[in-house]
């Protein structure tokens, strides 16, 4: 008698948290992320990280580090110069023990620019590369979902050309058809716990990213003496307050997911 076929058990979905810290990166392996994206400024959609934070977080973490490989915020068209800046900052990341990097680069036109991306690969290898939302800005997504292919990177990040993921579930599924297992893809934008099960459902996403505001608490700086009259940055009051990643938050996020 033939013995019968039993079902894969099928895994969980992966969490992959952006965050700019190393308390936050230590809160959200505890609370059970799979992945963590690296970076600064993150108010501006993330810049890179320093070496002293990459190295830092790299030594107090066993799950993925990937760091985010981007010279400036705004757009994704860059120089010559800039480009130099983030193949140097590919290989500073390598040095340094991360897993992946994250990038995106684009053409005036809004298409992937395919030859700089090509060679970013190759430049990240053994590291793996995501291509992150610069994606989300291009003209037509499925030919820009051919082209990231083409230049070899392992995976998309994206919320499927709109600010999130829940505006767009049809095209992100249709975006995962399309892909047949030939890049990964994790689908990001506004990932909260009240709505990751719904998003992982209704497209058939095997990786979700939660941005830093999706699972943050405040903390209030330590300062006793604070100049209310001065801020160092573009928004006020944020030299006496930082947000970091809850570990609790994490952990209810990946719970959703059960």
């Amino acid at each position: 008698m033939a013995t019968p076929q039993r079902n894969p058990v099928q895994q969980k979905p992966l969490v992959e948290i952006s965050l700019d810290s190393v308390e936050s990166a230590v809160a959200a392996q505890r609370g059970g992320a799979g992945r963590v994206e690296l970076c600064t400024d993150l108010l501006q959609g993330g810049t890179t990280p320093s070496a002293g934070l990459i190295a830092t977080v790299r030594n107090r973490m066993s799950i993925p580090l990937h760091v985010m490989i981007r010279p400036r915020a705004s757009d994704f068209c860059y120089t010559k110069q800039e480009f130099e800046i983030m193949k140097r900052d590919i290989l500073m990341a390598k040095q340094l023990g991360a897993d992946g990097v994250v990038l995106g680069i684009l053409i005036p036109d809004g298409r992937i620019d395919l030859k700089r991306t090509r060679e970013a690969v190759e430049i990240a290898k053994p590291m793996t590369v995501t291509f992150h939302r610069a994606f989300d800005m291009t003209e037509n997504l499925h030919e820009a979902l051919e082209s990231v292919i083409e230049s070899g990177a392992a995976r998309i990040l994206t919320s499927g050309g709109e600010s999130k993921a829940e505006d767009a579930l049809a095209t992100i599924s249709a975006l995962l058809r399309t892909a047949r297992n030939r890049i990964a893809i994790t689908v990001c934008g506004g990932v909260r716990e009240s709505n990751v099960r719904r998003i992982v459902d209704e497209t058939g996403a095997r990786e979700v990213h939660v941005g830093h505001s999706g699972v943050q608490i405040p903390v209030v700086s330590a300062m006793q003496y604070r100049n209310e009259k001065v801020s160092m940055g573009t928004v006020a009051g944020h030299e006496y307050q930082h947000f970091i990643v809850s570990e609790e938050r994490v952990r209810s996020l990946v719970r959703a997911l059960d």
